[in-house]
C-alpha cells in the first residue's frame, strides 16, 4: 500500500469524523465507530490513525484549552479538501466494484 491508499480503518475513522460534522475529538469518533462498525476499538488506536491521517495532509488539527470545569484539554481534528477528495475517490472505486455483485452475496 502506498502513502497515498487508504487503509480500512483509516477509511473508518475518515468516515466517522465526516458523520460526526465539522470538528470532533477522538471519544466521539470511538463511539461513532462502535455504534455503526460494530467493532470495539481503543481511544490510543484511533488517536495513531488521527495523526497518521494529519501527516498525509488528509485532517488538520487544533488544541483547545479546558475551561474553568474541565482543564482537559482536546485535539479537534476535520476534513481537509484533499480528505473529502479522497473519500470520494474511494467510494467511487468501491461502488463500481460493488455495482452488479449484490445477488452473488445475497445467495441469489
Amino acid at each position: 500500500m502506498g502513502r497515498d491508499s487508504l487503509g480500512e480503518f483509516e477509511h473508518q475513522v475518515l468516515l466517522a469524523i465526516l458523520r460526526l460534522g465539522k470538528e470532533t475529538y477522538s471519544v466521539p469518533i470511538v463511539q461513532e465507530l462502535e455504534d455503526r462498525a460494530g467493532r470495539e476499538v481503543t481511544q490510543a488506536a484511533v488517536f495513531i490513525v488521527l495523526r497518521r491521517l494529519e501527516e498525509k495532509g488528509l485532517l488538520r488539527s487544533r488544541m483547545e484549552e479546558g475551561d474553568a470545569e474541565s482543564v482537559r484539554v482536546r485535539r479537534y481534528f476535520r476534513l481537509t479538501a484533499l480528505g473529502m477528495r479522497r473519500l470520494r475517490e474511494s467510494r467511487r472505486a468501491l461502488l463500481g466494484l460493488w455495482d452488479g455483485i449484490t445477488a452473488e452475496l445475497d445467495g441469489v
